[in-house]
């Protein structure tokens, strides 16, 4: 545990480094595509007022000098097949937002998609020997936590305290200078395949760059299209991606939980390829151009051309297919992806928030009828989120698809607290035990 403490540590100094030189990237490295923004602060902040108590996150105002997206290659499921492809998309795609920013960047932050996230709830309380509770007093209640068995290869991704309470008084996001007799924390930690993030890690060092900071792309995704009341109140971010679907519930501003569905958007793709026996560059051609999820009787006598490339004849004749067919194919698919996120949500408790409000974002999201199918699927109200707009950002980059970017921008600006941003008290140092590990929200909110 010591270990991961120091190297997510590093990482936090690295970003603070990079918004003192004034640029930093930002890299989400998905099925379907690659892309890469940079950032220009203005200057990291001391202290944050809201949503937090660490010294060592900041804050800071920036803009988007440059952006790039270029197709990716070599991504399956959100993790990294083969190393070259993508060494080769993450390169281009760098040095194309670098043309456009004219400025050189070393670090980055990464998001990653796959990697089979596993969510916990931790707690732990100590005893406030002042009285009152101090900075101190918030690390060693964080180092205090007792954290089960997370399996061989699993890695810490996000360690957030969720809750703070001092003696019967919950619900405090910053408790410091508050009296009492007993402090205690609840804590999500989320965790990822090992492997898949040392390939990543080992992707970004390959590309001469810096890691400043990898982040959950279902967190990022939450954080850019849920809006601040659905945050407050209980939402869920549904990211649709083209081979992860991300599933993240928020409350209190805080991320409680977090999942995947390992199929998405190109799934459909393939399956349009397979029944059609079209190529794959027309199967996603009809998905985007003529896709969609509730069939009409027009669409029966609505005719697209499927002959493939323009002037190339099919089997000597150009073919054609009814929309409804199209439909036909289509909706299967995203009906057994709707059904893995209800699975999802309902595991983890969602129908106990006091607002159950399900936002869908993604490229896949902009399949048509979408959600009007999710609403009967996973029967709560649902809506389909674009990311917030950050000063700089291109028109192009505010679409669904492009949310678990944005959002990873405002994480490597704001960034809320973490375990790491804490000087762990060395008397505390390591110290695992396994007498509550599973102490989920419920209990707390």
């Amino acid at each position: 545990m010591r270990d991961l403490y120091e190297a997510q540590r590093a990482m936090r100094q690295m970003r603070r480094q990079a918004m003192a030189r004034g640029v930093m990237a930002v890299l989400d490295i998905g099925t379907s595509k690659v892309t890469c923004i940079i950032l220009q602060f203005d200057g990291p902040g001391q202290f944050r007022e809201t949503d937090g108590v660490g010294p060592m996150a900041g804050q800071s105002s920036f803009r988007v000098i440059g952006q790039f997206t270029t197709q990716s290659r070599g991504v399956r499921y959100g993790e990294i097949e083969t190393m070259a492809d993508v060494e080769r998309c993450v390169r281009h795609a760098v040095q194309g937002a670098q043309k456009q920013a004219g400025v050189r960047v070393d670090h980055v932050i990464a998001t990653i998609s796959g990697a089979r996230p596993a969510s916990y709830g931790l707690a732990g309380d100590i005893p406030l020997r002042s009285g009152k509770v101090t900075e101190e007093d918030v690390a060693a209640v964080l180092a205090a936590c007792d954290a089960p068995d997370f399996g061989k290869n699993r890695e810490v991704l996000h360690a957030q305290p969720v809750n703070f309470a001092v003696d019967s008084r919950s619900g405090l996001a910053d408790p410091r200078d508050i009296v009492g007799n007993t402090l205690a924390v609840d804590m999500h930690v989320l965790t990822i395949d090992g492997f898949a993030a040392s390939n990543l890690v080992h992707c970004i060092r390959r590309c001469d760059l810096e890691l400043a900071g990898v982040g959950s792309a279902a967190y990022a995704a939450g954080r850019a299209a849920l809006v601040e009341d659905e945050q407050e109140l209980g939402a869920a971010c549904v990211d649709m991606g083209g081979g992860v679907t991300g599933v993240s519930l928020f409350l209190k501003k805080h991320m409680l939980f977090a999942d995947a569905v390992r199929m998405g958007g190109d799934l459909v793709t393939r399956d349009i390829s397979q029944g059609l026996r079209v190529p794959l560059p027309v199967a996603e051609w009809l998905k985007t151009r003529h896709g969609g999820l509730e069939a009409t009787g027009r669409d029966d006598r609505e005719m697209i051309d499927v002959t493939g490339e323009p002037g190339e004849d099919w089997d000597g004749e150009r073919r054609f297919v009814s929309r409804a067919d199209l439909i036909g194919i289509m909706r299967p698919r995203v009906e057994e992806i709707l059904d893995g996120v209800r699975e999802i949500l309902e595991a983890a408790g969602f129908d106990q928030m006091p607002s159950r409000q399900v936002v869908l974002t993604g490229g896949a999201s902009q399949i048509p009828g979408l959600d009007t199918l999710a609403t009967r699927i996973l029967g709560y109200n649902v809506r389909i989120g674009r990311p917030l707009r950050i000063q700089g950002l291109a028109q192009q980059h505010t679409a669904p698809c492009h949310a678990a970017t944005v959002g990873l921008a405002l994480h490597a600006a704001n960034p809320q607290d973490e375990w790491w941003d804490f000087e762990m008290p060395v008397e505390r140092a390591g110290v695992v035990g396994l007498r509550r590990a599973y102490r989920w929200f419920r209990n707390n909110w």
